[in-house]
């Protein structure tokens, strides 16, 4: 008998150290300050009804996984995707709710795996303007536009700033609408994005995009090098549940549910 109350008391004692170690784990860590692009709908937009924050796929599924874990989450709107990384760099922001691997971006900030997805970037073009692509050599001698700091893979990034002409501007809305006036022959953005975009704008029936994508790349949480939140056991207690939800088809539901929020907003 004796022995069976010791076993209970040393499990409740090891319990008891689990739970501290966690606590003690987080107690700098009591809410955690995440951005990203505010131009990538349904996975991340501006709150309508509280414009300094974000919304969106993404904030709902991290918002999930950090309640899991006791730490508040708390979604700042700061304005451009490049404020936004200039921001992460110096340790004013603890993570970036979607960023793609490039090897500027892991000098100052840790990934966490899995990717949540994985997106393909397109070429859009104005219906009447459409012209063949196969591959990145096809795009010389021909301009583009996409958002300020925006990445599509190493290789791609690499290619395109020794090969091709790219405005980069602050909204997507202003790529498009180069487009449509014959300032750019192609606007550069993910396929996903591209598509509730422009149904949102109305401009679904005025664009394509061209079958061959320019790259697919993995989009990941990032934590600033600067973070007070990042330690190796809380990324690896984000990562696992991360790759438990993603596994469950929850980020697929709240891309379907963010989408229909997004459509329906008021102009």
């Amino acid at each position: 008998m004796l022995s069976v109350f010791a076993k209970i008391f040393t499990f409740l004692l090891a319990l008891t150290f689990f739970c501290t170690a966690g606590a003690a784990e987080n107690s700098n860590c009591k809410t955690l300050t995440a951005s990203g692009n505010p131009e990538y709908p349904p996975l991340l937009w501006e709150d309508p009804v509280a414009p300094e924050q974000l919304t969106g796929a993404v904030t709902a599924l991290l918002g999930e996984i950090l309640e899991s874990l006791g730490v508040k989450l708390e979604v700042q709107n700061l304005g451009s995707w490049a404020r936004v990384q200039r921001l992460a760099r110096i340790g004013e922001l603890d993570m970036i709710a979607g960023a793609f691997i490039t090897s500027e971006r892991i000098q100052y900030m840790d990934y966490l795996l899995p990717p949540f997805t994985n997106l393909a970037a397109s070429i859009w073009v104005p219906k009447d303007k459409v012209f063949e692509y196969r591959h990145w050599p096809d795009l010389q001698g021909k301009r583009g536009s996409t958002l300020i700091n925006n990445s599509f893979g190493q290789g791609f990034d690499r290619y395109a700033e020794e090969n091709l002409q790219i405005v980069g501007v602050r909204t997507i809305e202003q790529s498009f609408e180069m487009a449509i006036a014959g300032r750019i022959d192609y606007v550069l953005y993910e396929r996903l994005q591209g598509q509730v975009k422009l149904q949102r704008l109305g401009l679904a029936d005025e664009f394509v995009a061209l079958d061959v994508p320019v790259s697919t790349e993995g989009l990941f949480f990032t934590f600033s090098k600067n973070s007070r939140c990042n330690t190796f056991e809380f990324r690896e207690r984000i990562a696992d549940r991360l790759y438990t939800l993603i596994n469950e088809g929850r980020l697929d539901e709240l891309v379907s549910e963010y989408t229909a929020r997004y459509m329906f907003l008021q102009p």
